[in-house]
């Protein structure tokens, strides 16, 4: 495993928080990933659609080093090929990801799984002696606030609703400050309260992160008022505002029209 701090140069415009291009990735036969070429900028929030098949999940295990592809170029901060990395690494890197099912720790408060997020498993003992710092306790507010869970710090997570999982798991990775999230489904199986206040809560992240969301709600996405990438069979298919996207005769065919 190379060390975070290997890099390429290979003159990349500046402001490309992360870009792909020509990647490939198969599976005993079958192309997951097919000649797959996306670009995002720093700040830029991209809402990434497309049915079943089309390559989204892999495109997310690729840019977080679950899967290596079988060739094309993954860069992170315009000059880190992430290919070089493991999963630990990239996180480190500052790459952070939800999945589709909250994975919060459901025997521990809201407070707390926001302390383990952000101590790391190697610094949890050293916290659990000398406590946390005010700086670090201040994070974890402050975290507590964007993800609206203040009222609900002490309470086991458990008990906390479906949608109000998925914002901790957020929470959880906001506390690390990556520089670019990667959010899987955030809004299925969310009332339309939680699914309104979840696009709030992604709004307002994007103002100083990047993030890349996967979502089928068109509703939703509607709601970022982000640049849409669809994805067709491993690859671009179209790209642009959702207006655009849906009434491209393509996407039609193979996405919408289905």
């Amino acid at each position: 495993m190379s060390t975070v701090t290997d890099t390429v140069h290979d003159g990349r415009a500046p402001g490309t928080i992360l870009y792909l291009d020509g990647v490939s990735v198969s599976f005993d036969g079958f192309k997951a990933l097919n000649d797959l070429s996306l670009y995002l900028d720093k700040g830029e929030m991209r809402a990434i659609i497309g049915p079943n098949g089309a390559g989204k999940t892999t495109m997310m295990d690729v840019i977080t080093g679950k899967t290596r592809p079988d060739k094309g170029t993954v860069l992170f901060r315009e000059d880190v090929d992430l290919t070089r990395f493991d999963e630990a690494a990239i996180a480190l890197l500052g790459i952070g990801r939800k999945f589709q099912k909250p994975t919060v720790f459901e025997s521990h408060t809201v407070f707390t799984n926001l302390e383990l997020a952000l101590k790391g498993e190697r610094a949890l003992f050293r916290s659990l002696i000398f406590g946390l710092s005010g700086e670090q306790r201040d994070r974890i507010d402050e975290v507590l606030g964007i993800i609206r869970l203040t009222d609900s710090a002490s309470r086991l997570a458990g008990e906390l609703s479906h949608g109000q999982k998925q914002w901790l798991e957020i929470g959880m990775l906001l506390v690390q400050d990556p520089e670019l999230l990667l959010v899987d489904e955030p809004v299925a199986g969310m009332t339309d309260a939680e699914t309104e206040a979840t696009g709030e809560l992604l709004r307002g992240i994007a103002r100083s992160h990047s993030v890349v969301v996967v979502e089928h709600d068109m509703e939703f996405v509607r709601g970022l008022g982000s640049k849409v990438t669809v994805l067709h069979e491993g690859s671009v298919l179209a790209e642009g505002s959702l207006e655009q996207v849906q009434n491209d005769q393509r996407v039609i065919e193979v996405y919408l029209g289905r």
